[in-house]
């Protein structure tokens, strides 16, 4: 594979997966904290409705699980196309 067919492949995955990762973050903390609330109030957390629990930390958590994995993803993603170092 010639340097610019690899890094075009290389950009194209790396796309997807932030693609992936923010529609994740977009449906958990939009989702789940303004769309959603209503179905998910009817449970709770820690003594809070789940709705609110997920605007107010939830979606704050998940964003945080996304940035390791988003490492994690591009550490192999790096190792895949010869980037590492």
């Amino acid at each position: 594979m010639s340097k610019p067919d690899k890094s075009k492949a290389y950009w194209r995955e790396n796309k997807k997966y932030l693609a992936i990762l923010l529609s994740i973050w977009f449906v958990v903390s939009f989702g789940c904290g303004i769309l959603f609330k209503d179905l998910l109030n009817r449970y709770s957390l820690g003594g809070f409705k789940l709705g609110f629990w997920f605007a107010q930390q939830g979606s704050i958590y998940v964003f945080v699980v996304l940035i390791f994995v988003y490492v994690w993803l591009m550490n192999r993603l790096d190792k895949k196309y010869g980037y590492n170092e």
